[in-house]
Protein backbone atom coordinates (compact mmCIF):
# COMPACT_ATOMS: atom_id res chain seq x y z
CA UNK A 1 0.00 0.00 0.00
CA UNK A 2 3.01 2.52 1.12
CA UNK A 3 4.74 1.79 -2.28
CA UNK A 4 1.81 2.34 -4.54
CA UNK A 5 0.91 5.58 -2.93
CA UNK A 6 4.51 6.99 -2.78
CA UNK A 7 4.37 5.66 -6.63
CA UNK A 8 0.89 7.43 -7.04
CA UNK A 9 2.35 10.63 -5.59
CA UNK A 10 5.41 10.37 -7.69
CA UNK A 11 3.14 9.95 -10.92
CA UNK A 12 1.08 13.23 -9.77
CA UNK A 13 3.53 14.86 -8.98
CA UNK A 14 4.88 15.76 -12.38
CA UNK A 15 1.27 16.04 -14.43
CA UNK A 16 0.14 19.59 -15.16
CA UNK A 17 -3.14 18.18 -15.30
CA UNK A 18 -3.77 17.26 -11.83
CA UNK A 19 -4.04 20.51 -9.80
CA UNK A 20 -5.35 19.39 -6.27
CA UNK A 21 -4.99 15.73 -4.56
CA UNK A 22 -7.44 14.39 -1.95
CA UNK A 23 -6.37 10.86 -0.31
CA UNK A 24 -9.83 9.23 0.58
CA UNK A 25 -11.29 5.62 1.46
CA UNK A 26 -13.96 3.24 1.17
CA UNK A 27 -15.36 1.48 3.97
CA UNK A 28 -15.69 2.75 7.97
CA UNK A 29 -11.97 3.04 7.82
CA UNK A 30 -9.99 5.98 6.60
CA UNK A 31 -6.59 4.45 7.32
CA UNK A 32 -5.38 2.07 10.99
CA UNK A 33 -1.87 2.33 10.24
CA UNK A 34 1.19 -0.69 9.62
CA UNK A 35 -0.40 -3.79 9.86
CA UNK A 36 0.81 -5.45 12.74
CA UNK A 37 0.33 -8.95 11.77
CA UNK A 38 2.94 -7.81 9.21
CA UNK A 39 4.99 -6.35 11.63
CA UNK A 40 4.61 -9.78 13.81
CA UNK A 41 5.82 -12.15 11.37
CA UNK A 42 8.84 -9.86 10.90
CA UNK A 43 9.93 -9.79 15.12
CA UNK A 44 13.40 -10.58 14.80
CA UNK A 45 13.92 -8.91 11.39
CA UNK A 46 15.29 -5.40 12.03
CA UNK A 47 15.83 -4.09 8.38
CA UNK A 48 12.73 -4.94 7.38
CA UNK A 49 11.24 -2.80 10.46
CA UNK A 50 13.73 -0.21 9.55
CA UNK A 51 12.67 0.10 6.30
CA UNK A 52 9.00 0.03 6.26
CA UNK A 53 9.12 2.94 8.98
CA UNK A 54 11.05 4.69 6.43
CA UNK A 55 9.21 3.89 3.37
CA UNK A 56 6.47 5.26 5.76
CA UNK A 57 8.26 8.28 6.33
CA UNK A 58 8.98 9.11 3.05
CA UNK A 59 5.40 8.95 1.74
CA UNK A 60 4.45 11.63 4.79
CA UNK A 61 7.22 13.16 2.90
CA UNK A 62 6.72 13.03 -0.57
CA UNK A 63 2.63 14.66 0.58
CA UNK A 64 4.57 17.50 2.24
CA UNK A 65 7.34 18.07 -0.86
CA UNK A 66 3.82 17.23 -3.44
CA UNK A 67 4.28 21.16 -5.28
CA UNK A 68 -0.11 20.33 -4.95
CA UNK A 69 -2.51 20.87 -2.20
CA UNK A 70 -3.51 17.52 -0.47
CA UNK A 71 -6.52 16.76 1.37
CA UNK A 72 -7.95 14.43 3.46
CA UNK A 73 -11.31 13.20 2.75
CA UNK A 74 -11.75 11.42 6.45
CA UNK A 75 -14.78 9.38 7.33
CA UNK A 76 -14.03 6.50 9.67
CA UNK A 77 -11.01 5.49 11.87
CA UNK A 78 -7.55 7.20 11.72
CA UNK A 79 -5.06 5.56 14.07
CA UNK A 80 -1.45 5.67 14.14
CA UNK A 81 0.03 6.13 10.85
CA UNK A 82 -3.03 6.32 9.92
CA UNK A 83 -3.84 9.62 12.10
CA UNK A 84 0.26 10.64 10.99
CA UNK A 85 -1.38 10.26 7.79
CA UNK A 86 -4.16 13.21 8.12
CA UNK A 87 -1.75 15.11 9.69
CA UNK A 88 0.41 15.33 6.70
CA UNK A 89 -1.80 16.51 4.57
CA UNK A 90 -2.11 20.58 3.61
CA UNK A 91 -6.09 20.20 4.44
CA UNK A 92 -8.28 17.66 6.27
CA UNK A 93 -11.53 17.68 6.10
CA UNK A 94 -13.60 14.85 8.36
CA UNK A 95 -17.05 13.15 9.08
CA UNK A 96 -18.44 14.23 12.21
CA UNK A 97 -18.66 10.46 12.68
CA UNK A 98 -14.48 9.83 12.38
CA UNK A 99 -12.60 9.03 15.03
CA UNK A 100 -8.87 9.58 15.67
CA UNK A 101 -5.93 8.11 17.66
CA UNK A 102 -2.33 7.76 18.41
CA UNK A 103 -2.56 4.60 20.17
CA UNK A 104 0.74 2.94 20.23
CA UNK A 105 1.90 3.66 23.94
CA UNK A 106 -0.88 0.96 24.22
CA UNK A 107 0.66 -2.15 22.61
CA UNK A 108 4.17 -1.21 24.15
CA UNK A 109 4.99 0.71 20.46
CA UNK A 110 4.96 4.89 21.05
CA UNK A 111 4.04 6.16 17.73
CA UNK A 112 7.10 8.00 17.37
CA UNK A 113 6.88 8.73 13.46
CA UNK A 114 3.07 9.49 13.84
CA UNK A 115 4.40 11.81 16.40
CA UNK A 116 6.53 13.83 13.91
CA UNK A 117 3.21 14.87 12.18
CA UNK A 118 0.92 15.53 14.86
CA UNK A 119 3.16 17.76 16.58
CA UNK A 120 3.81 20.10 13.93
CA UNK A 121 -0.16 20.21 13.19
CA UNK A 122 -1.48 20.33 17.06
CA UNK A 123 -0.13 22.00 19.82
CA UNK A 124 2.72 20.38 22.18
CA UNK A 125 -0.10 19.39 24.91
CA UNK A 126 -2.60 18.12 22.82
CA UNK A 127 -0.30 15.95 20.66
CA UNK A 128 1.40 14.86 24.16
CA UNK A 129 -2.23 13.94 25.26
CA UNK A 130 -2.97 11.98 22.01
CA UNK A 131 0.86 10.35 22.78
CA UNK A 132 0.62 9.58 26.09
CA UNK A 133 -2.94 8.19 26.53
CA UNK A 134 -3.80 6.17 23.05
CA UNK A 135 -7.12 7.56 23.47
CA UNK A 136 -9.04 7.64 20.93
CA UNK A 137 -10.52 11.66 19.84
CA UNK A 138 -13.99 12.39 17.77
CA UNK A 139 -14.31 14.74 15.14
CA UNK A 140 -15.20 17.71 17.21
CA UNK A 141 -12.24 17.25 19.30
CA UNK A 142 -9.95 16.93 16.19
CA UNK A 143 -11.61 20.09 14.82
CA UNK A 144 -10.99 22.39 18.37
CA UNK A 145 -7.05 21.32 18.46
CA UNK A 146 -6.00 22.22 14.93
CA UNK A 147 -5.94 18.06 13.15
CA UNK A 148 -8.66 19.05 11.28
CA UNK A 149 -10.02 22.18 8.98
CA UNK A 150 -13.39 21.23 9.00
CA UNK A 151 -15.82 18.86 10.51
CA UNK A 152 -19.49 18.49 8.39
CA UNK A 153 -22.32 15.50 8.54
CA UNK A 154 -21.08 12.48 6.17
CA UNK A 155 -23.98 13.19 4.07
CA UNK A 156 -22.17 16.26 2.62
CA UNK A 157 -18.73 15.31 3.11
CA UNK A 158 -17.68 14.58 -0.68
CA UNK A 159 -19.33 17.97 -1.63
CA UNK A 160 -17.78 19.59 0.92
CA UNK A 161 -14.05 18.48 -0.36
CA UNK A 162 -14.83 19.05 -3.61
CA UNK A 163 -15.72 22.36 -3.26
CA UNK A 164 -12.59 23.35 -1.44
CA UNK A 165 -10.70 21.57 -4.06
CA UNK A 166 -12.62 23.11 -6.51
CA UNK A 167 -12.22 26.64 -4.93
CA UNK A 168 -7.81 26.10 -4.66
CA UNK A 169 -7.90 24.36 -8.45
CA UNK A 170 -9.17 27.47 -9.92
CA UNK A 171 -6.32 29.08 -8.50
CA UNK A 172 -2.87 29.59 -10.27
CA UNK A 173 -1.24 26.74 -10.47
CA UNK A 174 2.48 29.00 -10.22
CA UNK A 175 1.66 30.54 -6.93
CA UNK A 176 0.20 27.40 -5.21
CA UNK A 177 2.99 25.49 -5.96
CA UNK A 178 5.23 28.83 -4.96
CA UNK A 179 2.87 29.29 -1.96
CA UNK A 180 3.26 25.47 -0.21
CA UNK A 181 6.80 24.99 -0.77
CA UNK A 182 7.44 28.83 1.33
CA UNK A 183 4.56 27.46 3.84
CA UNK A 184 6.74 24.40 5.17
CA UNK A 185 9.98 25.88 4.82
CA UNK A 186 9.12 28.93 6.86
CA UNK A 187 7.92 27.10 9.22
CA UNK A 188 11.33 25.67 10.22
CA UNK A 189 12.93 29.11 9.97
CA UNK A 190 13.22 31.48 12.89
CA UNK A 191 10.74 34.60 12.55
CA UNK A 192 14.08 37.30 10.46
CA UNK A 193 15.36 34.15 8.89
CA UNK A 194 11.45 33.47 7.62
CA UNK A 195 10.55 36.92 6.91
CA UNK A 196 13.87 37.44 4.38
CA UNK A 197 12.79 33.78 2.52
CA UNK A 198 9.44 34.83 2.06
CA UNK A 199 10.59 38.42 0.99
CA UNK A 200 13.20 37.00 -1.56
CA UNK A 201 10.10 33.64 -2.84
CA UNK A 202 7.63 36.96 -3.53
CA UNK A 203 10.27 38.69 -5.63
CA UNK A 204 11.05 35.69 -7.40
CA UNK A 205 7.03 34.98 -7.34
CA UNK A 206 7.03 38.30 -9.13
CA UNK A 207 8.74 36.84 -11.99
CA UNK A 208 6.13 34.66 -13.24
CA UNK A 209 3.43 34.97 -15.76
CA UNK A 210 0.58 34.06 -13.59
CA UNK A 211 1.28 36.89 -11.32
CA UNK A 212 1.36 39.71 -13.96
CA UNK A 213 -1.49 38.04 -15.77
CA UNK A 214 -3.53 38.35 -12.06
CA UNK A 215 -1.96 41.82 -11.31
CA UNK A 216 -3.32 42.85 -14.69
CA UNK A 217 -6.56 41.13 -14.43
CA UNK A 218 -7.27 42.45 -11.00
CA UNK A 219 -6.70 46.28 -11.96
CA UNK A 220 -8.69 45.60 -15.65
CA UNK A 221 -11.39 44.05 -13.75
CA UNK A 222 -11.46 40.86 -15.62
CA UNK A 223 -11.00 37.24 -14.58
CA UNK A 224 -7.61 35.78 -14.96
CA UNK A 225 -6.49 33.39 -17.51
CA UNK A 226 -4.00 31.14 -15.57
CA UNK A 227 -0.90 29.35 -17.48
CA UNK A 228 -1.42 25.27 -17.68
CA UNK A 229 2.43 25.09 -16.21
Amino acid sequence: MLEELSAALEHVAGDAETRVVVLAAHGNVFCAGHDLTEIQSRFDDHEFQLALFKLCSKVMQQIVNLPKPVIARVAGVATAAGCQLVASCDLAVAADTARFATPGVNIGLFCSTPMVALSRNVSRKHAMEMLLTGEMIGAARAETIGLVNRVVDEQVLDGTVYRIARTIADKSGQAVKVGKEAFYRQLELPLADAYEFTSQVMAENMKASDAREGICAFLEKRNPEWSKD
